[in-house]
């Protein structure tokens, strides 16, 4: 009996001693009197290198203890956690929607006066202000890194073959044909996953349509089956280009098909290269724009943020937040995310671009980019389903009016708070840079 209670007795002291140091007030001794600074970023695939930041920013501070939480399923936890009232010092989230209503509902710090600012590619400030449902003064994120969408190509066969990267649509069908005649497959597409849906669209669409579509159509200037025409048919031009069926293969179908030399092209991003090489490590990758423009100076690279960092607006630590962002931008941080995750950085600088953004390094230094369209699309909506549906039934009309639609249907309270601002402000007009 004694060993009994000497056994529960320890159990119920390490017991206590475990919720001790998860309570308030009840920090382990090494980290008292220090400044508490939590980040919670939605990237779980990134685990290891934040595992890695948030240890060495620990070991060179001796004020600040930082925790970075990497959950799966971020965004409903934060989601979750901004309910409760129990919001982290900072969030690590995409360039996307989420963003957008974040900041829309006031919950993000204007952080203008954080000097890393001035280092950030003013490309995707930009984008981030084009993210706003209406004109809002100040800044509420720093970009951190990118990815960047097109033509994944094997550059081993392009070589062997002597093929041209095209720089307009006609060349890159015509490629295409070429390609077709030699008895290689151009395409390879994973339409099954609807979200592959999006990759070619966005690709083409910024080429194509105004980097602002999505702003101009809720303050009622003009409506998606005017702007999205070529884009849709431009999509279904692809179609033969790809296996039979692509609706019955998925995204790791189609990467592994690219990878064992299945097909000379796939239209994804550069995010898609590290599932590829792990079925083939050795295959040569690099990236073109996709040139979905008659005109090669108008294409542009469709790059997005896909990861940046808001303060969250309550926090109470301002200047240690601040502290964190310098160390998460220090360049040698910066690069080692670089290198664990395939990014492309939105800070300005001498940085080693993996060997398969090649082809668009100079997009990317001279600024030449425009965010996905899919990052001002309600998910509700659904937009890759919608796509894929048109793919098979080939309705372009109907396509396009359904897109209208269902725009309406979804955004009806968006279009109304945009057009309420549109009134009260009429001499911003399409100055205000409303992106969604």
């Amino acid at each position: 009996m004694r060993k009994r209670g000497k056994a529960a007795a320890c159990l119920m002291i390490t017991a206590l001693t475990a919720i001790a140091a998860v309570l308030p007030g009840c920090q382990p001794p090494d980290r008292k009197g220090k400044i508490e600074i939590e980040l919670v970023q939605y990237k779980p695939e990134a685990v290891e290198v934040f595992e890695m930041l948030e240890e060495k920013f620990n070991a060179s501070h001796d004020n600040i203890h930082l925790t970075i939480e990497s959950p799966n399923d971020a965004m409903t936890i934060l989601k979750t956690r901004f309910i409760r009232e129990d919001a982290p010092d900072i969030i690590g989230i995409g360039g996307d929607i989420n963003y957008s209503n974040f900041l829309d509902s006031e919950m993000l710090m204007d952080i203008s006066d954080y000097r890393g600012l001035a280092d950030i590619n003013p490309s995707y400030l930009t984008i981030d202000k084009q993210l706003e449902f209406i004109p809002m003064n100040g800044t509420y994120a720093v970009p951190y890194v990118a990815n960047a969408a097109g033509v994944l190509y094997n550059r081993g066969m392009f070589q062997e073959n002597g093929w041209e990267i095209p720089e307009t649509w006609e060349e890159f069908k015509a490629l295409c044909d070429t390609i077709q005649a030699a008895g290689i497959q151009p395409l390879y597409f994973g339409f099954k996953d609807t979200w592959n849906c999006l990759a070619p669209w966005n690709a083409i669409a910024v080429d194509l349509a105004p980097a602002d579509v999505c702003s101009r159509v809720n303050r009622g200037e003009t409506t998606f089956t005017e702007q999205y025409r070529e884009v849709a048919e431009r999509m279904l031009e692809l179609l033969p280009y790809g296996q039979k069926d692509p609706f019955s293969y998925g995204y790791n179908d189609a990467c592994t098909a690219f990878a064992r030399g299945q097909s000379a092209m796939f239209t994804i991003g550069s995010y898609a290269v590290p599932q590829i090489k792990s079925v083939n490590p050795d295959i040569d990758i690099d990236t073109f724009v996709l040139p979905a423009s008659d005109s090669a100076q108008e294409n542009v690279l469709n790059s997005g943020i896909d990861l940046q960092f808001s303060i969250m607006a309550d926090c109470p630590e301002k200047e240690a937040a601040y502290e964190v962002l310098d160390f998460l931008l220090a360049d040698e941080n910066v690069q080692a995310y670089l290198d664990n995750q395939n990014a492309v950085p939105c800070k300005n600088g001498d940085f080693k671009l993996p060997s398969m953004l090649d082809g668009v390094a100079d997009y990317i230094k001279e600024g030449k980019m425009v965010d996905y369209q899919d990052h001002h699309y309600p998910t509700e909506m659904a937009v890759d389903a919608l796509i894929q549906t048109y793919l098979i039934q080939k309705d372009t009309d109907a396509f396009l009016a359904g897109f209208d639609q269902d725009w309406q249907r979804y955004n009806r309270d968006l279009i109304a708070k945009v057009q309420r601002y549109e009134e009260e402000h009429p001499d911003t007009g399409a100055e205000g840079g409303t992106n969604q």
